[in-house]
């Protein structure tokens, strides 16, 4: 081992262990656990030799302070064959400890673990959260499965869906606030769709006040009717006026009922595709990296076929591509539907404004119901401009977020 070898892998005597930001490292286990394939980053940190590691179930390196909670739900996600992020803090041989930012992905009847050294400011509140967790493990005697969903519970409370929005929450920003750390040119793709993720949840916001100014505007159609059966014959103006917001209301109300509410709805898929794309791109970032970090070391790695696991790097990489393409497509077409129904439901507002300009004229033919009359009227200009500029809105999001380019 020569001097600069000595010096980079001298370790202290307590804290933490070496482990630089600029580093990554990955392990691969079986079904069960148990640690096959390794880089040398991981078997330096943990400070075991390879004849340690080989063969190990991985929990060998589990630091006491984790939650049980945080491996049920861990264990839960990626035995359902799904991708899986989460803090983890690990125990070297030598007492030492680490964090991890791991990103796990089911391959090869096992799994592949990659990590990257975590530093932005979601750390510092996951790693308070983590605390309260172990200390209600400890006194309130918890179960890992009553602890998990205290764990899922804390993520709601702050903003999110569910844990996977977390977790995709906290990769992009491990790794936007890792390129600032580094002076590195910030990933582009990355920022791109955390821009593309934070559009599709304004657009949720708009289709929501939207749903709201339906449902003010709701009376005011009936209002109208009740008005004209009182001042003019049956076909006139006032009359088409509110048979025509009231076909509109309806028209309108049954298509977001069916394409905005629900988690199955357009605008739920879109988020939900953005987010799914979001992460797996920033898990192909980390799991390229460890093919350059693979390619660097030149290192003894044990019994194992360095070859072997960069070949298995790349499929995963090719596999995790294909996934995210197929979610993005699947926002280009949503986001499409979208523009194309707010365009729709733009003209046909616009075309009412005809008929609300001859009822104008018509209340001041009528002085005795006249002025109630152009109140009314009065008011559907209003939330006509209003809901007009939301689904402008709304057709602005979808085309930006059909803009993002691969």
């Amino acid at each position: 081992m020569s001097f600069v070898d000595r010096r980079i892998e001298s370790r202290p005597t307590r804290g933490e262990a070496p482990f630089g930001l600029n580093e990554v490292f990955f392990s691969r286990t079986d079904s069960r656990g148990v640690i096959l394939a390794g880089n040398y980053v991981f078997r330096r940190v943990s400070n075991y030799e390879w004849e340690e590691l080989l063969g190990a179930p991985h929990n060998t390196i589990r630091h006491p302070d984790m939650p049980k909670g945080v491996f049920k739900l861990f264990w839960d996600t990626i035995q359902s064959g799904q991708t899986m992020g989460a803090y983890v803090k690990n125990k070297s041989k030598d007492g030492l400890h680490y964090w991890v930012y791991a990103v796990v992905v089911p391959c090869a009847e096992g799994y592949l673990s990659a990590r990257i050294k975590p530093s932005s400011k979601l750390f510092d509140d996951v790693q308070g959260l983590y605390a309260k967790l172990l200390a209600a493990e400890q006194n309130e005697d918890l179960s890992p499965e009553e602890s998990a969903e205290r764990l899922k519970s804390w993520v709601v409370d702050q903003g999110y869906d569910d844990y996977r929005q977390f977790a995709t929450k906290a990769i992009s920003e491990e790794l936007i606030a890792r390129d600032t750390g580094l002076d590195n040119e910030p990933d582009q793709m990355i920022v791109d769709l955390c821009q593309t993720l934070d559009n599709a949840k304004t657009l949720v916001g708009e289709t929501e006040g939207l749903i709201k100014d339906f449902d003010a505007m709701h009376t005011i159609p009936h209002n109208l009717r009740v008005i004209a059966s009182r001042i003019e014959p049956s076909g006139g103006p006032v009359t088409v006026l509110s048979q025509n917001y009231g076909a509109m209301s309806r028209e309108m109300s049954d298509w977001f009922a069916a394409h905005v509410m629900g988690k199955d709805s357009n605008f739920a898929v879109i988020e939900a595709a953005v987010d799914d794309s979001l992460f797996v791109e920033c898990m192909v970032r980390v799991l390229k990296e460890c093919d350059i970090q693979l390619q660097k070391e030149r290192r003894s790695l044990g019994e194992m076929d360095m070859q072997g696991e960069r070949d298995l790097l790349a499929q995963l990489v090719s596999e995790q591509l294909e996934r995210a393409g197929k979610g993005l497509d699947q926002v280009e077409r949503e986001a499409s539907r979208i523009m194309h129904a707010c365009q729709v439901m733009h003209r046909h507002f616009l075309g009412l404004s005809s008929t609300r300009v001859l009822c104008k004229i018509e209340s001041a033919r009528l002085p005795e119901s006249g002025e109630t009359l152009a109140d009314i009227i009065d008011q559907l200009g209003v939330f006509q401009e209003r809901i007009s500029q939301r689904l402008e809105r709304i057709a602005r999001l979808s085309s930006e977020i059909r803009s993002l380019e691969r």
